[in-house]
């Protein structure tokens, strides 16, 4: 017991240590538990300014320990303290004041916060070791640790805290269900965080104490080495010669990868330096080995997965995700390179690169989305521009543009628009959609890869902001057939009277596929009727693509018969082909019907 309570105290002192050593991160931390408790509270999306905040405060923390971390390791900055607080501060309200104006949390606000995110935490695990002043790999073992430990520890806190609310809810009395969210938030962002810094030593100290607790912290755990020397080094050997037998085969078949070598020579890559850092203290034959052969086997590796990466931007251009494995692959052969001649002890280079790496990919003009934004609009361009879409600036609608035309525009538009970069596109209309506008606009409607007969499945779907025209029908219904009913539920009647005469629809699925519309007399003798799955497929053919927001034109079905018309107009239309047991069609429809004139 006494071993317990004195762990209790150890960590609560810890943690008190840590708030009066890192307080703009907590401040920072305590904001963000505050808003994730606020959002959790909505039940809905929440407002702009509460989103942009989260991003600011995350930020901040990060900030707020490389600040630290700063003042610990520069002694005219740690006379500075208060100065170098107040100029983050100003850093983080500046970020705030940067990503206010724009309209939405988008993929670039939210990259480029990760990669500044990602920057900070390369900067604090390599300040310590700034001109040897510290071990890098005792620094970058140690937050290692303390990361694993504070997952642990609130892994185990969060479960506990989750049974104890449960048995509540269930034995005394009803929990609010937003209880479980609350909890979450404040372990996971306040505790495993906190807790987190509170095992981070003072490694710049020069005081006794600091530099005993420095040197525990630093030691190996006999676990780890095992984990390192013994598991992940053999399994990542085992993965290069995958790799390489993987380049063997290219040079055989001289058929290079379709994009699945990029992120799989990434993750390697990554993988494999952290292990090299984590391993740079062993000294063992594994680890040994592996420091000596791991950076020189990089090199090639990755000039395989660059030469993939260049065919693909060659042939699709730039997009963010291919400009970071690209940037990625040139940074793991720096690292490959320098490593090859670098002592072990000098490992602080890794995240010195990283951190420059980052930062360089979100500086204009070379950044990402800059890059991207411009390849896209450029490669659009040049194919409208060859296929005679685009002539001087101006379009010419093409209505009898070939499948590949259709696919690559749409594919690129849908880009652009996902990236709100339609705006600098000048030769579009104000307000583009590609959805709504590309046909008007290009001369034909958008097109998708392996979505249209060619493959498996099917979809149309009506413009619903459209009207309908209903003149000159007399009963206008609502109906559906999908496969998979019941014997029953595929026989549907709707009874109606016009003018004084009875009448009945009636759906009958003659099949997954197959539903016949019919109408019938009172006497039950039948006056029109039609299959849908003919017209169905026939849309199929108007392009090899789904269809999103088509005319009422193009969806509507008629038939006329013994004075009696039928008009379908359909709502949705899903086909999904083959034999299998999901094959079969799924029909929403407005049904109208104009009764013989008596």
């Amino acid at each position: 017991m006494n071993r317990f309570s004195e762990a209790i105290v150890k960590m609560v002192q810890g943690i008190s240590k840590a708030i009066l050593r890192f307080p703009l991160t907590v401040f920072c931390l305590l904001c963000t538990a505050s808003l994730s408790c606020y959002m959790i509270s909505l039940h809905k999306t929440p407002e702009l300014i509460i989103q942009k905040l989260m991003f600011t405060f995350l930020l901040g923390s990060f900030l707020g320990v490389a600040a630290q971390f700063a003042c610990e390791r520069f002694k005219r900055l740690a006379a500075l303290r208060p100065a170098v607080y107040v100029f983050s501060a100003l850093l983080i309200l500046g970020y705030y004041l940067i990503i206010s104006p724009t309209p939405a949390i988008d993929y670039g606000v939210g990259a480029r916060t990760s990669v500044a995110v990602f920057a900070m935490f390369c900067a604090f695990i390599w300040l310590p070791s700034y001109r040897g002043k510290y071990d890098f790999n005792s620094a970058a073992l140690i937050h290692f640790k303390s990361t694993f430990v504070s997952i642990l520890y609130a892994g185990v806190l969060s479960a506990g805290l989750a049974s104890i609310i449960g048995a509540i809810d269930i034995l005394l009395f009803d929990v609010n269900s937003d209880t479980y969210g609350y909890m979450m938030a404040i372990v996971w962002i306040l505790f495993a965080t906190i807790y987190y810094l509170s095992l981070l030593p003072r490694f710049n100290s020069e005081a006794e104490e600091d530099q005993k607790y420095a040197h525990e912290a630093g030691k190996y755990p006999r676990f780890l080495e095992v984990l390192v020397s013994y598991i992940a080094i053999p399994l990542v050997i085992a993965y290069t010669l995958v790799l390489l037998a993987y380049f063997i085969k290219i040079g055989i078949t001289l058929k290079w990868p379709v994009g699945q070598l990029g992120p799989m020579v990434m993750t390697y890559s990554a993988a494999g330096l952290i292990i090299y850092v984590l391993a740079s203290r062993l000294q063992n034959r594994f680890a040994l080995l592996y420091q000596r052969i791991f950076p020189k086997v990089l090199i090639p590796v990755v000039i395989m997965q660059l030469i993939s990466v260049y065919i693909r931007l060659n042939a699709y251009g730039v997009t963010e995700s291919r400009y970071y494995v690209a940037l990625f692959g040139i940074f793991s052969i720096v690292c490959g390179v320098v490593l090859s001649f670098q002592p072990v002890r000098r490992n602080g280079i890794i995240a010195l690169l990283a951190a420059g790496f980052a930062i360089f990919s979100v500086i204009p003009p070379m950044d990402a989305f800059t890059v991207s934004r411009n390849s896209q609009i450029t490669r659009l361009q040049n194919m409208l521009q060859t296929e005679g879409v685009l002539v001087d600036g101006m379009i010419k609608p093409k209505a009898d543009a070939d499948l590949s035309l259709r696919l690559e525009t749409t594919s690129i538009l849908n880009y652009l628009e996902r990236r709100r970069y339609l705006e600098d596109v000048a030769w579009l209309p104000t307000e583009f959609e590609p959805m709504k506008d590309m046909q008007k606009t290009l001369g034909y409607e958008p097109a998708y890869e392996n979505m249209g007969r060619d493959s498996n499945y099917f979809y149309a779907n009506l413009d619903m902001e459209k009207p309908l025209n209903i003149e000159g029908y007399d009963v206008l219904l609502r109906a559906h057939s999908y496969r998979g009913m019941n014997e029953k539920e595929g026989q549907t009647s709707y009874d109606f009277q016009v003018g004084g005469d009875a009448y009945k629809l009636r759906l009958e699925q003659l099949s997954p596929q197959e539903t016949k519309v019919s109408v019938l007399n009172a006497a039950g003798v039948e006056l029109v009727s039609t299959g849908l799955y003919d017209f169905a497929t026939s849309i199929t053919d108007i392009s090899n693509s789904p269809k999103e927001l088509m005319s009422v034109e193009s969806m509507t079905l008629d038939a006329e018969e013994n004075g009696c018309k039928l008009c379908i107009i359909f709502q949705n239309i899903n086909i999904t082909y083959g034999t299998g047991g999901d094959a079969g069609a799924d029909y929403d429809m407005f049904i109208l019907v104009a009764t013989p004139i008596q």
